[in-house]
């Protein structure tokens, strides 16, 4: 797993570091100054509050991860369609890049 973030304190202090080796996470940060290095991640995120009905709580952990996986499986990765991939869905996309 990786772990992206900006260069606040709290994501480059060595017991941040030292936590995220325990758990086996990588850390990645994003380049001074370049605003644009996380736009990816928030552009997910955004969508998945927007289009993920969260205006309850959840009776679970699990019951909000299992809906989240749900949305992603069957909603983001093969029928919704992503701007950057031409206007395809990432299933779409990667089965044109296969068969060429």
């Amino acid at each position: 797993m990786i772990f992206h973030s900006d260069r606040g304190c709290q994501h480059t202090s060595h017991e941040f570091a030292s936590l995220a080796r325990e758990f086996g996470i990588r850390l990645s940060l994003g380049r001074t100054g370049q605003c644009w290095d996380n736009a990816l991640a928030e552009s997910f995120f955004a969508t998945l509050n927007r289009e993920l009905p969260c205006d309850r709580p959840w009776p679970s952990r699990a019951t909000a991860r299992t809906a989240i996986f749900e949305w992603i499986e069957s909603w983001y990765n093969l029928k919704r369609l992503h701007s950057s991939l031409d206007n395809r869905s990432p299933a779409d996309y990667e089965a044109v890049a296969k068969a060429a």
